[in-house]
């Protein structure tokens, strides 16, 4: 896509993503200089003048959390110093969405500093992909644009050929998700209930919905250890149920929850590139979908002022 005035730059958290998104818009990723000092701090400096110029700047927040936040901070601010007219922060997983309310007396709410810092940094716009909590959005002054890979779980689960499937919820707060996966898929949808006893551990207790001789399909957000998952798989085949998948937008994948994936109940999990994801924990039972198009997409629709309400088709 010709665009005199777009720019599109990259942190370097997810490059190779970063560059699928520049493919499908036409235009080549701009250069910036990006360097760590011996002591920890970022050095940013962009190579060509962007005055007067629409950015959009991507950098997912997965693994290394912090120091790629603190780096889209200084793009953000060095752009904005340099007369960029706009600067979207493109943020595939936006982090700390998991402390979006107080659960307990003297803690913060940390969705909504990251939003502050955000804004306070000169991000214009925010968009970012299945936030853990939707109402993460109304924390920002300024636009953010939700988008979901829902669209792109049904259209791959559709060519499965699955035998009388069910949309699973592993909990409570994931029913809005995964009802509307099972709305697309035009399957039932059944919900697992859990006691979690401390934080990154859960207990399964039951299911509410029928899984005996069906195929799964488990709809969640985010992966980090797998504890819910995994849990809720072998829940599910004690409960009767056939071949299990899962579909979860964000693949952290943390304390070998790869390693864990290969001996558990689930046939395959389905996440998508917002968090790269090392070779090393690329294992036979782990499929990975591309969100570049779809960001690319929604970059252009952004840019040309046109509404994004068909990507959630």
């Amino acid at each position: 896509m010709a665009h005199k005035c777009l720019a599109l730059y990259s942190g370097t958290s997810n490059r190779e993503l970063a560059e699928e998104v520049a493919k499908y818009l036409g235009i080549e990723l701009g250069e910036i200089e990006i360097r760590r000092f011996s002591d920890g701090e970022i050095y940013a400096r962009i190579s060509k003048s962007v005055r007067g110029a629409e950015v959009y700047v991507i950098q997912s927040l997965g693994s290394r959390v912090n120091e790629y936040f603190m780096e889209l901070l200084v793009i953000i601010d060095a752009l904005k110093r340099a007369s960029a007219d706009e600067v979207t922060a493109v943020i595939p997983y936006y982090a700390y969405a998991r402390q979006d309310r107080k659960t307990k007396s003297r803690e913060p709410i940390s969705a909504k500093l990251i939003a502050n810092i955000l804004t306070v940094a000169g991000a214009s716009r925010v968009v970012t992909m299945d936030l853990h909590a939707g109402q993460i959005q109304g924390f920002f002054d300024i636009p953010v644009d939700n988008l979901t890979a829902l669209p792109l779980f049904s259209r791959y689960f559709q060519d499965k050929n699955l035998k009388n499937p069910v949309v699973i919820s592993p909990d409570i707060g994931g029913v809005t998700r995964a009802r509307a996966l099972a709305e697309r898929l035009h399957t039932p949808l059944a919900i697992i209930y859990k006691r979690r006893p401390a934080p990154e551990v859960a207990e399964v207790e039951e299911i509410i919905g029928d899984v005996i001789e069906r195929d799964v399909i488990i709809c969640d957000d985010i992966i980090t250890t797998g504890n819910t998952l995994f849990s809720a798989a072998k829940l599910l085949r004690e409960r009767g149920a056939r071949d299990i998948y899962a579909a979860v937008t964000h693949g952290i994948l943390t304390n070998d929850a790869h390693k864990r994936l290969e001996e558990s109940e689930i046939k395959e999990l389905v996440v998508t590139n917002t968090i790269p994801i090392p070779v090393e924990k690329r294992v036979p039972r782990l499929t990975i979908i591309s969100v570049g198009n779809l960001l690319g997409e929604a970059i252009k629709r952004i840019s040309n002022k046109d509404s994004l309400s068909s990507l959630f088709d």
